[in-house]
């Protein structure tokens, strides 16, 4: 069973200014982005920012942060369990 309170995972934030800049702490890996859908892998599961525009400005996983700017409609969050698995495709791992 995952512990969800392990100290060696990063912190997960994320910070929306005015719909048009975000911020995220807590990413482990950015699994797709085009203009309007990002794809990250957070400490919190899969997270799927939707909007128009979308551009990642900056991109850190040393770090476990990322920065996007464009129009920001919504975010979803999905478990993680069960995803990651090497050799499938994003759509597999999406509606497991």
């Amino acid at each position: 069973m995952e512990d969800l309170n392990n100290s060696s995972k990063k912190p997960h934030k994320l910070m929306l200014t005015n719909r048009r800049t975000c911020t995220i702490s807590g990413v482990n890996d950015v699994l797709s982005f085009d203009v309007s859908e990002i794809l990250l892998e957070t400490e919190q599961g899969m997270l799927m920012i939707k909007g128009n525009e979308l551009h990642v400005s900056r991109l850190s996983l040393d770090k476990g942060e990322v920065d996007i700017d464009g129009r920001v409609d919504s975010f979803t969050y999905s478990e993680s369990a069960g995803y990651g698995g090497k050799g499938e495709s994003i759509l597999a791992r999406l509606f497991k």
